[in-house]
């Protein structure tokens, strides 16, 4: 991939080029665009319509969407995936430079840290304020959810009974000592967590349950969702947390058929009410070609095209539960009242909280 980057930023200067959906992965072809874009400027002819997409994501399905996006509007989609963080700081470290004009993340956290850093401008059209609830996009339209995510409870039915968790304030009962087991406080998942609990129950209730949470724990904290469901599923831990899709994962078999029959010792709970976060995009504040990033926008909010990026990873669309067969037998959910926008703008104050309290 290094090689690649080599031959498309000798001609940055002269044209926002990405490396284009079919291309990744080859040198070769990528010193076979920087040559027909010079040919291209040689001409005067003027280019076709392209934008350069930088995601947080990294599903092929995401790739075929993108495919999709093409076939209909002619728009080329030029994509450089990654970790969030890193692509934050690649488009901050660009500037006016950068090819990118959508930026895609996980998670409030990951937005609101992108919008404290003007990575986005704003942007707002009809069919993005008829498909993203209001709840689910930022109030002055510098970003719009694409696919929720569920935060929700696993229980090995061994060691704790799923009917004792109603809430996510059953996770600091005393009886629960020893049998919680937690993701990390660098977790942003975890993080937006606690955010959610502050705007419902105020400081003073958020933090006497981290107290709570935290004192149940008595095992390292984990550092990813997926070993955690497994320390439940054998009976390491009695309950845990994690993000709906991770356990969905396991089910369909993608890890492979230990995952799947760990899987289904898990019972399930949704509190209630559930904790709702999001993957999202907005506009790059320095876009060449805002009009052309809004319509992908709108293509991957769309009850068409979001529904393609939701199932790419088992997540939920922006309304109702789609048609994935292991989400509906997950069953339904309430979501609580609180916005994305919220979430994020309580993300230092969570993080505050959770190290204050001993959430390693």
């Amino acid at each position: 991939m290094p090689e690649i980057w080599v031959a498309v930023q000798a001609i940055a200067r002269t044209r926002r080029t990405l490396v284009p959906l079919g291309l990744i992965g080859s040198s070769l072809a990528a010193t076979a665009l920087a040559a027909a874009a010079l040919a291209q400027q040689g001409s005067g002819k003027a280019p076709p319509a392209e934008i350069g997409v930088y995601s947080g994501r990294h599903y092929n399905t995401d790739k075929e969407l993108y495919r999709q996006f093409t076939a209909r509007t002619g728009i080329k989609v030029n994509l450089l995936e990654g970790k969030d963080d890193a692509l934050i700081e690649r488009l901050r470290s660009e500037g006016k430079a950068s090819p990118a004009d959508v930026l895609v993340l996980v998670d409030a956290a990951r937005l609101e840290k992108a919008s404290a850093q003007g990575a986005f401008q704003s942007a707002r059209s009809a069919a993005l304020l008829r498909d993203v609830p209001v709840n689910l996009r930022d109030s002055k339209g510098r970003w719009y959810a694409l696919t929720r995510r569920v935060r929700f409870v696993v229980v090995n039915p061994k060691q704790v009974n799923p009917a004792s968790i109603r809430t996510y304030a059953d996770l600091a009962r005393p009886g629960l000592k020893g049998k919680l087991c937690l993701r990390d406080r660098k977790s942003v998942y975890n993080q937006s967590l606690v955010a959610d609990q502050l705007l419902q129950r105020g400081e003073a209730a958020t933090r006497q349950w981290i107290k709570g949470v935290v004192s149940n724990v008595t095992q390292p904290f984990f550092t990813s969702d997926t070993p955690l469901a497994r320390a439940v599923a054998t009976g390491e831990c009695g309950v845990g947390v994690v993000n709906t899709y991770y356990v969905a994962r396991m089910l369909s078999g993608e890890g492979g058929a230990q995952d799947q029959a760990l899987a289904r010792n898990l019972k399930v709970v949704f509190p209630n009410p559930a904790h709702v976060n999001i993957s999202g995009a907005g506009v790059t504040r320095h876009s060449r070609n805002p009009k052309a990033a809004i319509r992908l926008i709108e293509f991957l909010a769309s009850p068409s095209g979001g529904r393609g990026y939701a199932e790419a990873n088992h997540e939920y669309p922006l309304k109702g539960y789609g048609d994935n067969a292991i989400l509906k037998r997950f069953g339904p959910f309430k979501a609580d009242a609180v916005t994305v926008e919220g979430l994020g703008a309580k993300n230092r104050a969570a993080v505050a909280l959770m190290e204050a309290g001993g959430w390693k």
